[in-house]
């Protein structure tokens, strides 16, 4: 729970910044405070409320010093990038592989299916086990075991074992991205994987690009045995019942969090809190909103590079110059995004004295729902009818820049909802966008053989048009829920 501290006679007394928030909206400046807020947190800018509050310990990763918190963040956001980066490699090298192993691209295609449902499993697994055993040592343990099935990817020499490789994989990668804020991290990997791997393809064999990948997973497992520390600190506890932290080596092993778990949650504690997360509507909601979504996003991505080697007859170069589109796309939909969400927060707080309702946070998603389905209508017309393929360059980026949009839009108003339960939010964001994955290119291939592009373009833009429902259902009634839900409230 979000707190602001009063000092009286050398105590704190706490001043809920949640209550607040449940009343009247979340408080962004703290001069809007009811009353009591003359010793709530401030940033740097001295007005702008700090969720959550720091502690006054030193061991509070939110007191960490400036450039140790740099360097966790960059650190978090290098391996971040490489589960998407590394999934996303096998879209292109399918072209060789259908040609070695003698299987249908559809066949070829199930290691992607697989790998994707096992980033969604592997990421509740991962907030699961690091809210027992300690965020540090299961990031330790399961970059260790990507990197050595990012290695087995690479010296597969049968299609069974390459299939095995990258269902391990996929379990094991995502567990930067499920305990952490990844958005900003993976904007490009989904698409700078498939780059990479079309212009490595290009000039010589295709297990290359997975060695490529291994080695950049090495990068990763350097990095954090070299730099990375704990950052599960629990703030309920009283400063001077805080364990003290002794060795990062031990912490690196999970040794000082193992001796210290008297102080945490027990192990079945830890496993409901991915269960008592999505309990809570506006999470289960915005889960299935992504996945309505993110779905169509990571089918395109999936089989385009086949529909253009049948369709235009790209080689593997030219599928490397298509994907700086969504490349670009990506990137103009984070920046939008985050505009727009600046803009829209200062303008609601503007007229509302200050405070903002999370369900405000939304209000950018129906711009990025008609991108996205309008792109996705103009897509399938394009391919069908073989329209130039700078057509479909330009609306796959605008596919692109609307999940972007949409996934800020998304972030935030989840986070203000349940700022406690930041990880578990962001693992239930993952399955929306994995699960999407999984079933779309698991199905899309067959169906678009069946039905034809137009026709099965047609019912994904509808399914994207009717899932803005969602959106307008928890802008009207989602407070209502939250407050009837109440707050996640986890064993400490």
């Amino acid at each position: 729970m979000s707190r602001g501290n009063i000092i009286t006679d050398e105590k704190e007394i706490p001043v809920s910044l949640d209550a607040v928030g449940d009343d009247v909206g979340r408080v962004l400046d703290v001069h809007q405070l009811p009353t009591g807020g003359e010793d709530v947190k401030t940033a740097a800018d001295g007005h702008t409320v700090l969720i959550p509050q720091p502690s006054t310990d030193p061991n509070d990763p939110l007191n960490w010093p400036s450039r140790k918190k740099h360097v966790s963040l960059f650190v978090i956001s290098v391996v971040a990038f490489m589960p998407d980066f590394a999934s996303s490699t096998g879209i292109v090298t399918i072209l060789p592989q259908v040609l070695q192993w003698h299987k249908s691209p559809n066949t070829i295609q199930h290691n992607l299916v697989g790998n994707l449902f096992c980033l969604a499993a592997g990421g509740l697994f991962s907030v699961w086990l690091s809210a027992y055993f300690g965020r540090l040592p299961i990031l330790t343990i399961f970059i260790s075991l990507a990197l050595a099935t990012s290695a087995w990817s690479a010296a597969a020499t049968s299609f069974e074992s390459y299939l095995a490789a990258r269902i391990i994989f996929g379990f094991f990668a995502i567990v930067a991205q499920a305990i952490n804020i990844w958005s900003g991290a993976i904007i490009v990997s989904p698409y700078l994987g498939p780059l990479c791997a079309a212009f490595i393809i290009n000039k010589t064999k295709w297990p290359v690009a997975f060695w490529v990948n291994t080695g950049l997973t090495a990068v990763c497992w350097l990095l954090i045995i070299g730099l990375m520390d704990e950052t599960i600190y629990n703030r309920a506890l009283p400063r001077d019942q805080q364990p003290i932290p002794k060795s990062r080596w031990l912490r690196l092993i999970g040794w000082e969090q193992w001796r210290n778990r008297h102080s945490r949650m027990t192990f079945t504690q830890a496993f409901m809190r991915p269960i008592i997360a999505v309990s809570k509507l506006p999470v289960a909601l915005c889960t299935v909103y992504y996945f309505l979504n993110f779905a169509w996003v990571i089918g395109v991505n999936a089989t385009i590079s086949i529909w253009l080697t049948s369709f235009y007859k790209f080689t593997p170069y030219n599928l490397g110059m298509f994907y700086f589109a969504p490349i670009i796309g990506s990137i103009l939909g984070a920046v939008l995004g985050h505009w727009m969400h600046d803009l829209v927060a200062l303008y609601y707080s503007r007229r509302h004295a200050g405070r903002i309702e999370p369900e405000a946070r939304l209000i950018i998603t129906w711009l990025a729902t008609p991108i996205m389905a309008v792109s996705i209508l103009v897509l399938g017309f394009a391919l069908q009818r073989t329209w130039h393929y700078m057509i479909i360059a330009v609306f796959m980026a605008g596919q692109v820049c609307g999940i972007m949009i949409a996934t800020t839009a998304l972030n935030a108003y989840l986070l203000d909802s349940y700022p406690e339960g930041s990880g578990e939010v962001g693992a239930w964001i993952v399955v929306g966008r994995t699960m999407g994955g999984f079933m779309a290119t698991y199905v899309e291939i067959e169906w678009v053989q069946r039905s034809g592009l137009e026709k099965v373009f047609g019912v994904q833009t509808a399914i994207s048009f009717a899932s803005v429902l969602i959106v307008l259902f928890l802008q009207i009634y989602g407070k209502r829920i939250r407050q009837m839900q109440g707050h996640m409230n986890f064993a400490s």
